[in-house]
């Protein structure tokens, strides 16, 4: 499961890091260090050709939690904040977007919560923090998902009538980063960000060729704060790792 990350890069770094074509924010996300579910993140992804303009790639703000597009109430993105890679291209929430609409979610890096051997006031395991990321602290390109789904609520022609939502696509843990949570998010590599993002249809086998699990060594676990508990909490010192003592 991923369900918190960081995602700190300014817009202009990611237009020129994935060959962006067209900023398609109403204005800048500010750096989050602490995203959860229902946040809006960043999210690159490439919109089918229309008739007065070739298919382009965008930067876009999606809201976190994935509403399919025959859902009958937002509130069920909620709790469809990660797609298993082993059911992704079948389950009916994610088929349709898993043909069509596919996207790359930037970020710094993921936590993940590991029982330690401390004991809260109620004699149960503190469970603490990981920050998760790139050993060369490069960006990380997280598999995911997008949907667009029509609110029936709101009027034809307002710009909220059309909300734009994704997930996270995860898969299991390779083996040095298991012990702390057995599932972690698919990367896309660099030179398959052009096919991954590819609006066409394509084949469930050949998309799913496309990602892998971080290869051994290519993601560090560091234990930090346990502040970032508290999704009210937000900044760098969040993914500061712990002094040795601690």
């Amino acid at each position: 499961m991923c369900g918190r990350y960081a995602s700190s890069r300014r817009a202009e770094d990611l237009i020129d890091e994935f060959e962006v074509e067209e900023s398609v924010l109403a204005a800048p996300l500010e750096p989050d260090y602490n995203v959860a579910p229902t946040k809006e993140v960043y999210a690159v992804l490439e919109r089918p050709a229309k008739q007065e303009r070739p298919q382009q790639r965008q930067l876009r703000a999606l809201r976190w939690g994935l509403v399919p597009s025959w859902a009958k109430d937002a509130a069920i993105g909620n709790r469809m904040i990660n797609a298993r890679m082993e059911t992704v291209a079948e389950k009916p929430a994610y088929r349709r977007a898993f043909a069509s609409r596919r996207c790359l979610l930037p970020a710094d890096g993921y936590f993940e919560w590991y029982p330690s051997e401390q004991l809260n006031a109620k004699g149960k395991p503190i469970k603490q923090p990981f920050f998760i990321h790139p050993a060369d602290d490069g960006v990380l390109a997280m598999a995911g998902l997008y949907e667009i789904w029509r609110d029936p609520a709101v009027a034809d022609g307002d710009p909220q009538q059309f909300r734009w939502t994704c997930t996270v696509i995860t898969t299991d843990a390779e083996d040095s980063l298991g012990h702390i949570h057995d599932r972690m998010p698919l990367m896309v590599p660099r030179e398959r960000w052009s096919d991954w993002l590819d609006p066409q249809p394509h084949d469930a086998e050949s998309l799913l060729g496309l990602l892998e699990p971080a290869a051994p060594g290519r993601l560090v676990a560091q234990p930090v704060s346990l502040a970032v508990n508290n999704v009210r909490n937000n900044g760098p010192e969040l993914i500061a790792p712990l002094p040795a003592e601690a």
